[in-house]
């Protein structure tokens, strides 16, 4: 049975992922080093995690430790920044192309979107998995779970979908969607917490995606970013990626925004890019994730 992902649950299963308990470590891409092991590869599975309100400043922070240590074993985006504030519009325009005209956090019954989308793109080969959700596809922000950060509950196109694809963070991890995104809760998240609390999060919770069948088949890309910084009037974000083919220390100084990275994922999973993502920089080339 599925049980509900708790952080001390998951940090216990990590230690034996990344140890390489039960596994050929000889065989299987190491959790340790996942980045810079092949020169090509044809991914068909892009998993986005999304972290909140810290800037570019985390970079090099002893309280970020396993975040900068992905961005030193892969890959790090130097010049990449959030489009608005607060967070509701930045969410939006991930996954749309646009803020929709989104200027606050309102729930989804104040912003119903009957827009095009990322979701509605891939038809029922999407996934949500967000921490603390009470129930599939929920609507109302409640303890620990934020609908502002739960983009697909907005869009009223793919309602009954939603409610089949939107989904509680449960164990075993379920990446077989071409596009999976994960939702933290508003303290593992970095909101609420502390940061390395959220990097402790990121610790446990990593090692298990690199360790499916996907990741280590090379047909996945791991992307972690931030959705907007703490108020800083750039609002650049830190966003990392992970994925085999990534050159070890890459550092793209690229300019790009969360348009970049809907039209990356879009270049990824060969789907046409929304709105402002048509123009803008894709990260394929930067980050080697080209077939």
């Amino acid at each position: 049975m599925k049980a509900m992902l708790s952080t001390t649950l998951v940090a216990l299963l990590s230690i034996g992922l990344a140890s390489g308990v039960g596994a050929n470590a000889t065989t299987k891409i190491s959790p340790a080093s996942p980045c810079g092991v092949a020169t090509t590869a044809d991914y068909s599975h892009v998993v986005w995690i999304m972290l909140e309100n810290v800037g570019y400043s985390v970079i090099g922070s002893s309280d970020a430790a396993y975040f900068n240590q992905l961005a030193d074993r892969c890959g790090l985006a130097t010049h990449d920044d959030a489009v608005s504030h607060p967070s509701l519009p930045n969410y939006i325009a991930l996954t749309s192309g646009s803020t929709q005209g989104i200027t606050d956090d309102g729930e989804p019954s104040e912003h119903p979107l009957s827009t095009t989308s990322l979701f509605s793109q891939l038809g029922a080969n999407w996934r949500t998995l967000a921490q603390s959700m009470p129930t599939k596809c929920d609507r109302v922000t409640s303890g620990d779970y934020a609908a502002r950060h739960n983009p697909a509950v907005y869009y009223t196109s793919i309602s009954a979908r939603c409610k089949q694809n939107d989904v509680p963070l449960v164990l075993p991890l379920d990446l077989r969607a071409k596009f999976t995104m994960i939702v933290p809760n508003v303290c593992d998240d970095m909101h609420s917490c502390p940061v390395n609390v959220g990097d402790a999060w990121l610790r446990s919770m990593v090692p298990m995606i690199l360790d499916s069948a996907q990741y280590q088949s090379k047909s996945l890309v791991l992307i972690i970013t931030f959705d907007e910084n703490d108020s800083a009037a750039s609002n650049q974000v830190p966003t990392v990626v992970v994925a085999p083919t990534v050159r070890i220390g890459t550092r793209d100084g690229a300019r790009l925004t969360h348009y970049s990275l809907l039209r990356t994922t879009e270049d990824i999973l060969h789907l046409p890019p929304l709105r402002a993502a048509r123009t803008a920089n894709s990260m394929v080339s930067g980050f080697n994730l080209a077939k």
